[in-house]
This record gives C-alpha cells, structure tokens and sequence, in this order.
C-alpha cells in the first residue's frame, strides 16, 4: 500500500471518531460565540453612546412611556366696549353627530341610531337645532344607504351650546333612544348678537381644531394680540399611563391673548341697531350705514351697516364687505360743506350776496338745482341751507386751482389707514373742468364713510380734522400694562371762524322755515343741531348715472350741540324702495338725544395704570398701505409722504421704541408731498427734515404754527422753515 493512501486512510479512520467531531464543533461554537459577543459588545456601546436605535431616540422613547405632557391652553383675548361690558369672549361649543355603524355595541346595549328611531331623532334635530326634519331625516337615510361610520348636519350641528346639548341629550334618554354624541370645541361667544358686526368681525376653530382664528374685523386684524400663546406641562405617568399626581416635571406656562377695549358704547350701539332693523324692514334700502363719533376726541362710539350678520350664525351673512371702509360713492351735497368752509378761508364767501339758482352752463355741460330754480335769487347763505348746486359750483369757480388742494388737505383720494381690511382710497375728480364743478356739491368725486367722518370732524372742531378710530386701549392682563389710544390731529385744514360760520350755516338747514331743506325733521331738545342733508345720484355700471324712482344716495350729517358738537353723526341710504323722509331722523334724533344724555351724566376717568411703550416694526420695502395700517394697528400715528407704492426709508429706526400715539413718518418711493405739520413738535419736524434730506430753518419756540411749503405741496426746496409758538 503505497504512503499516499495510507495517509488518506489515517485521515478517514480520525474523521470518523466522534471525540474528534466533538472537538471540531466545539471550536466552531466557541469561535462564534466569541464574534457574536464582541458584535453584541460593539452593537451595545453603540447604543451607549448614540442613545438611539434605528434612528429612534431611548430617552424619548423611555419619556414617552413614563413621562407624559399637555397643552395648556392660552385664554384668547375678550373685546369689551369702552365702558368694560364684553363683546367677544371665549366660550365652549359642540358639534353634533350620528352614528349608524351598528358593530357599536356595549354588551346588548345598541349604542347606535337604530332605523327604527330615524323618525324621532330627526324630530329632535329640528326642535332644537332648527333644521328641516325632511333634512335631518335625508341625511340619515343616506348616511345609512352608503354604510358610513357616522353623519353630520352641516352648519345646523356646530356651534351648540351648553344648553341645547343637554336638552338634546334629555330627550334622547327621555325617549331611550341612542346615537346622537357631541364633540367640544373651542368658541367664541358674542352675548350682543349683531353689534358693529362687521368691525367687531368673528372667530372660528382653526383648521387643526384646536383653537380659534379670527376671520373678520377687529377679531382678524388683531388676531396676533388676542391669541395669546399656548403652554405645556410635562408629569409622570404610571404603567397604566395615567397621570401620577403631584409630578409635574416641567411646566410652561401659557400666555393669554390681551384684551381689547373698543370706543364703543353698548348702550347707544344697542339703541343703533335697532333704530337700523326698523328703517332697514321698512323703508328698504340696498344699504343703510351709520358712524356716531365724539367730536373730540375721534372715538366712534357706535356704528353699524345694513345689511350686517350675527356672528353666532354665519350662514345668514349676505354681504362680507364693511361698507364704511371698502366701498366708495360719491357723497352728494354733505361735501357743500367743504366748499363753502374753503371759500370762506380763501375771502370768496359773502353770505349776502345774490344769485340766479336754477341752472348753470360749465363748458358744454348744464348743471341744475334740485328745484331747478324754484326758489329764484338766493344768497350764498340760503345755497348751503337750500342746498342749491349753482352756488356751489359759482364758489368752486372763484377758488379756482385752490379747490383740488383743499380736497387733497381734506385727505380725499387717499386711504385713511383705518387698520381695517381692504380699505378703499377713493378718487379725486379727474382734471376736466366740468369734473372739479360737479365735485363742488358732491358729485364726480368718490369718497369713503371714514373719510367723509374725518372731514367733518375738521368741521366740528374748529378747523382741526381727527383720525376717527375703534380702538380704545389694549390690556395685557397678565402685566397690567396698557396701550392707550390717544387722539390723533391728522391735519388743520380750515381756519376756526371758517368752520364756526359753516356751523352757523348748518343751523339753517334745519331752522329755516323757508331755505331749510330739512327743516323740522332733526331736533335733540335743549340743544341746537348743525346739520346738512344729501341726496347724490348713483353712477351706474354702464356709465352715468342710474335713473328710476328715488334713485339715490340720502344722507345726513349732523352736529351737537352746534355751538360746540360734542358728537358727529354720518347716516347714509342708498336706493331705498320705499322712500320716507322721516327715515334717517327716526335714527338720528333719539340716538342724538340719548348720546348727550350720556355725555351729561359721564365724567372723566384718570388713568393711573402703565402704558407700553411701541416696539417700531422695519416698514421699508413694505407696500405703502400694509405699512401704514400695520403701524396703525400698532397704536402709532403713520404719516405717509408722498403717493408712492412703498415705503423707502421711516423716521425711527427698526427695534426703538415710541410712545403710544407717537409719529413715525413713512417715506415712500413717490414723490415729496409736503404734509400739513400744523401742531407738530420740534423733534417731529427735524425727523421729518432728516427723511427728506433737507435742512430745518425753525424761528420761535413751542409747536409748529407756520410752514414754508405749503401742505400737499411738492419739496423742491434743500430748507424748509418753519414757525412754532
């Protein structure tokens, strides 16, 4: 046998012994078991050092099953009116549902809506929720025919309230039915109904559904100040995951929204809507709009439109727009006032000189009075009584290029920067002589409510016009500190004596047996009453004007006491079917008498409590009218320069802080439009210098009386001087 099979054989014969195998396993096992250890020690150190596993985190992990958290939710903010009574508050609502699956069982219980009780469940529904039993039903059946889980009612089965829950929920057991349950949301409670709904506005749960986002007014203008921020609070839980009691770990606490107060008075607000529903149901205008304003201060204490909503039910809302910022119109002869105030500045009124009303030709155009001449020679006095269009338009002649610089320093043509949504800025008349005629009474002009309330307040005041605004202060209730609107003088665009004889003027209107165009019709006892209709025609969408019965716009605006208005009250129609002259005075006049009753009986209080101090935004880059509105709601008094689209450079830099109420003039990137400074401080006036980059010549001590580039003038000049007192 040769060497080589005998070693194959040896091999064969060791092979076969089982000590050997053992060994060889042995081996084997053992130099795994060493891999895997040292795997596993790797793999360990590993998780050591990293603290996750496939990208999942052990100690969130070991949190999430021992440490347990919730949100703390943040109060939103309540809007009251001037005198603390609330307008919006928070509140807890339901939504309602019916499930049909029927695997919904507790034990034999049917937990369901059986068929059988569709009937009476949809009688319930109707009773309390008030929709159609046909609708409830229907929705029931469908919601069975397509095997759905569970149905809704649409808007009728949301916003419920504590009450009609728990009467639902009697009358189920009442009845032994089941299948009906609620879902609790947050809500926003408006205990008022319809009260100024369109500023107030409204809030609804946002699309997350937990928590409330204003959608309208003041509530979506604000809804940064009155959210508030949410908190969060971490504890222990046990093996069951229930909370164990006193282990909070962690707590952050939430931050409640602060509280609005609004210049609103409830009392005269409640008195105005009603007043509004009657005229609205009787005389039935497309529209019905009211503003009633504290001559001086700028606070509107009441205003409304028609139509309006209630915001607790959403549904019935007809019209989304505030028809006192957002649309434009032209006036009609309450603008008579302007005029005759402006010629009256400029030395070219004589209340006694004479006149041929009727009829008068501007270019190829003939302009006629309402009576068209029936009252034959009038005075300059009897055209702003009587109303008379010729006037107007002899005394628009004699003002000539002055006339469109008093519309521009009145702030026609231009957003008022209310801080409300989607303002509109009106339109000056075009150039056209027949135009700048027509604009003398009202006519080819478009203007706003605010607008026409901020010119009016010129009138009342003796020539200084006021911001009419809605914001009284702002309450932070968690540090006590408060920010308080003040009155805010945006121009003087007539002299006082002017404004006193227009005043004088307008007790004729109502006084004037025979040149009073409203004579008898407004009247608050004890006191005298300033006031001067309108009646301008409507521009139709086809060009000109419509035509048909009463065809118009009516309006009043009027002032009390005249000698000195502590109240300024803008009423406006439009195209109503069932024209009544007494309408706007059935507003008017008890609403008037009620005001000065109050304004009687109230005294001034002194605040004592903090004001904040207004932490200025960067506005550059920003388009002209966020800007300005942006600031305004901020609680600072934007003064725009110029008709840019944007704004360029401000007088106070991004970060520093102003005093509530205080100037931050916006530059923009139009032209240099010299504002009217009357009133204005030293400081103000050097800020403005700096921003347009010329130098300040100032001559006496105090506030600015005197101003070397005239008001809506261009600055072409590298000084401006100025006079103070």
């Amino acid at each position: 046998m040769s060497d080589k099979r005998k070693r194959k054989d040896s091999k064969k014969q060791k092979n076969l012994n089982p000590m050997n195998n053992r060994k060889k396993v042995g081996i084997l096992l053992f130099a795994t078991s060493i891999v895997l250890f040292f795997l596993f020690v790797a793999r360990f150190s590993y998780i050591v050092v990293k603290g996750e596993i496939a990208g999942t985190s052990l100690e969130e992990k070991t949190k999430s099953l021992y440490q347990g958290s919730e949100v703390i939710k943040a109060k939103r903010g309540t809007i009251y009116d001037r005198n603390g009574i609330a307008i919006a508050e928070d509140a807890t609502s339901y939504s309602i549902r019916a499930t049909l699956e029927k695997t919904f069982v507790s034990g034999k219980d049917k937990l369901y809506a059986e068929e059988k009780n569709f009937d009476a469940i949809a009688e319930i529904l109707h009773k309390y929720l008030k929709i159609k039993k046909s609708d409830a039903l229907d929705t029931l059946k469908t919601g069975l025919a397509e095997n759905k889980y569970q149905v809704e009612f649409g808007s009728f089965g949301k916003n419920i309230s504590l009450a009609t829950k728990q009467k639902i929920e009697n009358e189920m057991s009442k009845q032994k039915m089941a299948g009906l349950y609620f879902n609790e949301h947050p809500a926003r409670m408006y205990p008022n109904g319809i009260f100024s709904s369109h500023l107030i506005g409204y809030a609804v749960p946002n699309e997350d559904d937990n928590g409330l986002e204003g959608k309208l007014g003041i509530e979506q203008i604000y809804d940064d100040v009155l959210s508030g921020t949410d908190g969060k609070r971490v504890f222990q839980k046990d093996n069951a995951q229930n909370p164990l009691a006193g282990t909070v770990a962690e707590e952050t606490p939430a931050v409640d929204g602060k509280d609005i107060y609004t210049t609103l008075d409830s009392r005269l607000q409640t008195m105005l809507e009603t007043s509004m529903d009657e005229v609205y149901k009787n005389v039935e205008p497309e529209s019905l709009t009211a503003m009633l304003v504290q001559a001086k201060t700028g606070d509107i204490v009441a205003m409304g439109q028609r139509p309006t909503f209630d915001p607790e039910n959403l549904d019935a809302i007809e019209v989304w727009r505030n028809f006192l910022v957002e649309d434009q119109y032209e006036p009609g002869s309450t603008m008579k006032l302007f005029t005759t105030a402006a010629a009256l500045d400029e030395g070219v009124f004589n209340e006694n000189e004479t006149f041929t009303s009727g009829k008068i030709t501007v270019a190829d155009t003939d302009i006629y009075d309402h009576d068209k001449g029936a009252k034959g020679d009038l005075t300059m006095r009897q055209a702003l009584s009587w109303s008379s269009n010729v006037g107007m338009v002899k005394l628009e002649q004699k003002l000539g290029d002055n006339w469109p610089r008093y519309m521009k320093i009145l702030g026609l043509g231009q957003s008022t920067h209310s801080g409300l949504n989607v303002e509109s800025a009106g339109q000056l008349p075009t150039d056209n002589v027949v135009d700048q005629a027509m604009s003398s009474f009202g006519q080819a002009v478009n203007v706003t409510n605010f607008q026409m309330m901020r010119g009016f307040t010129a009138i009342a005041n003796n020539g200084t016009m006021l911001q009419p605004h809605y914001i009284s202060k702002i309450v932070d209730t968690q540090t006590g500190k408060e920010t308080v609107t003040k009155t805010e003088v945006v121009g003087h665009p007539f002299q006082a004596e002017s404004t006193q004889k227009v005043r004088e003027y307008m007790r004729d209107v109502v006084e004037d047996p025979n040149y009073g165009s409203a004579y008898g019709l407004y009247s608050v006892p004890g006191y005298n009453v300033a006031a001067k209709t309108g009646t301008a025609q409507i521009a139709s969408e086809q060009g000109g004007y419509i035509e048909g019965e009463n065809p118009y716009l009516f309006s009043i605006v009027e002032m009390v006491p005249a000698e000195d208005p502590e109240y300024i009250l803008y009423l406006t129609m439009k195209l109503p079917k069932n024209y009544d002259r007494e309408a706007l005075p059935s507003i008017a006049n008890p609403l008037m008498k009620r005001a000065m009753e109050f304004n009687e009986d109230s005294t001034d209080d002194i605040a004592n409590e903090e004001t904040e101090k207004v932490k200025v935004s960067d506005y550059r880059n920003l388009g002209t009218e966020e800007a300005a509105s942006d600031a305004q709601k901020k609680n600072l008094t934007p003064v725009v320069i110029g008709d840019g689209k944007k704004i360029v450079k401000q007088s106070t830099p991004n970060g520093e802080e102003l005093m509530a109420s205080e100037k931050l003039i916006l530059l923009t990137d139009g032209s240099k439009v010299m504002p009217d400074v009357t009133g204005w401080s030293k400081g103000d006036l050097l800020k403005l210098a700096n921003l347009l980059g010329v130098e300040a010549v100032f001559e006496g001590d105090g506030y600015c009386k005197e101003q070397s580039v005239v008001a809506y003038d261009i600055v072409t000049t590298d000084k401006l001087h100025f006079v103070l007192e």
